[in-house]
């Protein structure tokens, strides 16, 4: 593959666009007219976006340089996962029966940036329903990782990851119920943030009931990048985002200490040589950077990850799957079937004890955090994996779900996470760790992440004609 190394916009960052555009080096216009134009060359091979507002990014681009540069997104282009609400468009979810699923008015994120000058230029793809950890529908078809087109680019935020990895735009909005953040970020070589639940003000899109308990309990919004500075701009973007229809909103400021906390690395034996490796170097990073760092598991990885199959299953046979089953794709209904056959349903009182369960969990790993604020782990112990592993039946569900026990985990415990580049394997294909801390200490996470994206730059973006077709 070719990175962007030209100095056109559009290999740029969010943070230095929105510098430029306020020094009046460039114009809003002219970084907008970049990214659609980086669009039209390189989308037509990845399937990104499903939607692109070429007109109204063109007035809003207008609208922008005839203001004084106010917020630290000004004029900066974004992009937003096609589960969160971006006014008069629909928000489809990857289901061609919501395309009449017109949103009145943005998600409270969305607003956010828009209050702080960013532009919304695009939807972006995602598997249907947000459930598998590789993005294709029947509504928009597939994404193609622009590393490699044979393996993944995860799921379920797996558009927005494809776009900031190919230059398409220098931020993107997702999701994480279950890693849909962090593996797509992984595997397509560049930064994300899971904040914690709360942080970030939300509103429920999908048609019909309103989520369930799990839905509430363990997924959060946060933003995808190619720098950990962008993250941590976005992130405080999005921190202001107060809401009445998020009754659960917390108007919390980050208290996590300044300091070079403790780093617990998770690696275990069941780990792919090079992830291992990755986080060897990782951690030797963090070292060198001043953290105190000790190989050490945090408390029953396993075990939570397993809870949290079994209480997800059980409400996806409550809550959607008839829908699913109805308006889902063959994709979609194979891989669910897998993971219900993997974590069986529970009866009322099997799922309230397993709920309830959650408290102890949390309890141990609270613990583990006040003397490890830091956790360091794989995303997943394997590399990217193939196009259509998912589908492949229970046994390969079941080793998805083991490689991303840690990523699990966070979810399960309502923990933030930020996930950066660690290299490249011996085939091209990106490795990328992950940083779990506390409720609410996002910025101490966002802080190790700065020493791992230095030693540990990535060619992003990247141009996806170029790179190779099979591995």
């Amino acid at each position: 593959m070719t990175t962007g190394v030209d100095g056109a916009l559009w290999t740029r960052d969010a943070v230095s666009l929105a510098a430029m555009i306020a020094a009046g080096e460039v114009s809003a216009t002219q970084v907008v007219e970049a990214h659609l134009e980086r669009i039209e060359q390189v989308d037509s091979g990845i399937g990104a976006l499903t939607t692109v507002f070429t007109e109204t990014a063109r007035a809003e681009a207008a609208s922008a340089d005839r203001r004084t540069p106010t917020g630290p997104l000004h004029g900066v282009p974004v992009t937003v996962k096609n589960n969160l609400d971006v006014a008069g468009s629909p928000t489809t979810w990857g289901v061609a029966a919501f395309g009449q699923a017109v949103a009145t008015a943005d998600a409270p994120a969305v607003a956010a940036l828009r209050r702080a000058g960013a532009i919304v230029i695009g939807r972006t793809n995602m598997p249907d329903f947000a459930t598998r950890w590789h993005t294709d529908n029947d509504a928009a078809g597939p994404t193609v990782n622009p590393w490699y087109p044979t393996r993944s680019p995860g799921g379920s935020s797996g558009g927005d990851a494809a776009a900031v990895a190919a230059g398409m735009t220098p931020l993107g909005l997702g999701t994480d119920f279950g890693g849909s953040l962090r593996v797509p970020a992984a595997f397509c070589g560049i930064a994300s943030l899971r904040t914690t639940p709360g942080r970030v003000a939300v509103a429920s899109s999908l048609p019909g009931a309103a989520p369930g308990p799990t839905n509430q309990l363990f997924a959060a919004p946060g933003p995808l990048a190619r720098t950990v500075r962008d993250l941590t701009t976005a992130f405080e973007v999005l921190s202001d985002s107060a809401d009445p229809r998020d009754p659960g909103w917390i108007p919390v400021r980050d208290t996590s200490d300044t300091d070079l906390p403790a780093v617990a690395v998770m690696l275990g034996d069941e780990i792919d040589p090079q992830v291992r490796a990755a986080l060897v170097g990782c951690a030797d990073a963090l070292a060198h950077a001043g953290h105190p760092v000790a190989e050490l598991d945090p408390p029953q990885v396993g075990e939570v990850a397993a809870d949290y199959g079994r209480l997800v299953s059980t409400e996806v046979v409550v809550h959607r799957r008839e829908a699913m089953r109805r308006f889902g794709s063959t994709g979609l209904n194979v891989f669910v079937d897998a993971v219900i056959d993997l974590f069986p349903p529970l009866d009322l009182a099997g799922y309230l004890t397993a709920l309830g369960e959650r408290l102890t969990r949390r309890t141990a790993w609270s613990r583990f955090l006040a003397e490890h604020p830091i956790v360091l782990g794989p995303v997943s112990t394997e590399l990217p994996w193939p196009v259509g592993y998912d589908l492949g039946g229970t046994a390969q569900v079941a080793t998805m779900y083991a490689a991303h026990r840690l990523t699990i985990a966070a979810n399960y415990l309502a923990l933030p996470a930020v996930t950066v580049p660690a290299g490249l394997s011996a085939e091209g294909l990106p490795i990328g760790v992950q940083l779990i801390t506390a409720p609410f200490a996002e910025l101490r996470a966002l802080r190790a992440a700065a020493h791992l994206e230095a030693a540990f730059p990535m060619p992003t973006p990247i141009s996806p004609a170029t790179c190779p077709t099979t591995l």
